[in-house]
């Protein structure tokens, strides 16, 4: 299938594991499909899937079975609540910047066969500077990095942001502050990262919005179940649909990985430059 409308491509990241990137990733999308937006998830965590754990679904096949040529990406496509369409990956493959030319090539075709079109096709990328990592957000079209208040978490946030800056070009980013108390502590949060991007780094770091610390949402995950569903009126909900709004109200940039071909062949590109980099003993 070519996507004949842009589509928003958003990689989810964090600079370390254990910031709520994941339960973001699902409930953003859940909050989008509320407000009428067709949103493919993908799990790109290749080594330490998830996603299906949030959902609450157990996938019989998943990425590892498209990369090797076995199911079509259509196949593995679960559908959970509000039509969400998930692609769901598995532990113990390769990362991105290991795979084959054969894989890659057979990533590349299992995205062109998509029957269904969609607004938005949202990221949820491993935490960390991998190279996995790089090849995603690098071909997104937004990287909103997830950060809460834990000195580890806004130094590897940094980290991670200066890594696509730096040795790949990336200059726009969105952060989202998790697990905060009170209306101004996500802003507080924002401000200790922007000091150190605005002193050190040529980039665009934007301010999307902030998730509030909730009870609600704590229940919800241990119930396998979406905030945004299990608790409509819950502070962690009401959070989520403005974040969702927020999103919908970002600019498409009308640029070649609007689409989702592009965002395929772009996140190809990202893991060769990586790889060369690698070769030439460059990237550290």
């Amino acid at each position: 299938m070519i996507q004949n409308k842009p589509v928003k491509v958003i990689a989810v990241s964090s600079g370390k594991g254990g910031v709520g990137k994941t339960n973001i990733s699902a409930n953003l999308a859940a909050a989008l499909a509320k407000n009428g937006q067709s949103v493919l998830l993908m799990d790109a965590d290749l080594g330490m899937a998830n996603i299906d754990i949030m959902f609450g679904i157990k996938p019989k096949h998943d990425l590892s079975h498209v990369i090797s040529g076995e199911r079509s990406l259509q196949e593995i496509i679960l559908y959970g609540p509000l039509g969400i369409k998930i692609i769901p990956a598995s532990s113990g493959i390769g990362k991105m910047a290991e795979l084959s030319a054969f894989e890659l090539g057979n990533l590349v075709r299992a995205f062109d066969q998509l029957e269904s079109e969609v607004d938005v096709l949202i990221i949820d990328t491993a935490a960390g500077i991998s190279n996995s990592v790089i090849s995603f957000s690098k071909a997104a079209q937004e990287i909103f990095v997830v950060v809460c208040d834990e000195p580890a978490s806004v130094t590897d946030a940094y980290a991670l942001i200066k890594v696509l800056n730096r040795e790949h070009g990336v200059k726009k980013f969105q952060v989202i502050a998790n697990m905060v108390n009170g209306s101004g502590h996500g802003k507080k949060i924002y401000a200790k990262l922007s000091r150190v991007t605005e002193k050190y780094l040529n980039i665009s770091l934007g301010y999307l919005g902030a998730i509030p610390m909730d009870e609600k949402l704590r229940k919800a995950v241990k119930e396998q179940k979406l905030v945004v569903e299990r608790y409509p009126a819950s502070a962690a909900t009401i959070s989520f649909f403005q974040l969702a709004q927020r999103v919908i109200d970002l600019p498409l940039a009308a640029s070649s990985n609007g689409f989702l071909e592009f965002f395929i062949e772009r996140s190809m590109f990202a893991n060769s430059a990586i790889n060369d980099r690698i070769n030439i003993g460059s990237y550290q």
